[in-house]
């Protein structure tokens, strides 16, 4: 591996935390050092209420990025227009820096299973799921980006490993991807690859965010729970991860077991001095 001196802080949005209804009150009265958030775009996705008048508060504050759950991107069944309009809607009213969802498929004849289930990694599936990314695409008038999920099964009708398929997905959709480092360290605990082979398949310049968090080890495999800090082998990958694709705007999940907000920032910082040590020239330039 090597750093990748191309990108730096200079031209991206910094360090962010995602977006969760328990810490409304916190962000807005406290105004912590948060570089940005991440919303669920699900949760936003109607006419009023609750969520979206905190979200009108914290955006005045913060840039915003909008991350989806079921778009379905990877399904058979066609896309949902209905879904994609209201996207469409609240990407115009609150202007997200960028829209993500997951490469995966969440559904089936109509019925959604509440789920991020793999794919295949097949050839006919690139080539599927990139006439449907360029629809959506086209649809939201902007690139969009798509994060690596966790697996815990794989398919016999696969041709090539995931970074292959993601690679090919990334450059002939003209996508982005959103690089969960936790999910890369998961999938190679219960698949058995290297994780360094998986970052060392994937573009430099198709990483625009990155994901952290942590997981549940059930002895045989790894669980994707959002519900633990990052663990040391993922602080340890993700340094190589930013080694490879340069500094690059990253975020700490949190999903369940919500600590107190002071440890997420404590993360975040965490993934700060990560950063800096790689990069301290561009740090100091912009202090």
């Amino acid at each position: 591996m090597y750093i990748n001196p191309k990108q730096s802080i200079h031209s991206h949005l910094g360090f962010g935390l995602g977006l969760r209804s328990e810490y409304y009150e916190h962000i807005i009265e406290k105004q912590p050092a948060v570089d940005w958030f991440e919303i669920i775009s699900e949760n936003y996705m109607v006419d009023g209420g609750r969520p979206l008048m905190y979200l009108d508060k914290i955006r005045r504050d913060y840039p915003l990025v909008m991350h989806g759950v079921s778009l379905s991107i990877g399904g058979t069944d066609s896309l949902d227009l209905n879904y994609l309009k209201q996207l469409k809607t609240l990407k115009d009213r609150i202007e997200p820096q960028w829209v993500s969802d997951h490469l995966c498929w969440t559904g089936v004849n109509g019925i959604n299973l509440h789920d991020l289930m793999p794919l295949a990694y097949t050839k006919s599936n690139v080539t599927h799921i990139v006439e449907r990314i360029k629809k959506v695409q086209d649809f939201l008038d902007c690139q969009i980006l798509l994060e690596n999920v966790s697996s815990y099964v794989g398919y016999q009708q696969s041709e090539m490993q995931e970074w292959e398929f993601i690679h090919a997905i990334t450059q002939q959709a003209d996508c982005f991807l959103l690089l969960d480092v936790n999910n890369v360290y998961v999938n190679a605990f219960n698949h058995g690859f290297d994780p360094h082979h998986y970052l060392n398949g994937l573009s430099i310049d198709r990483v625009k965010q990155i994901h952290l968090a942590g997981y549940t080890d059930a002895d045989n495999y790894l669980i994707d729970t959002h519900d633990q800090p990052v663990s040391p082998p993922v602080w340890e990958l993700y340094e190589q991860a930013i080694k490879r694709f340069g500094s690059t705007p990253t975020m700490i999940e949190r999903d369940d077991n919500y600590p107190d907000f002071s440890e997420l920032m404590i993360e975040l910082n965490h993934a700060k001095s990560i950063d800096y040590q790689l990069y301290p020239e561009a740090w100091r330039a912009v202090a």
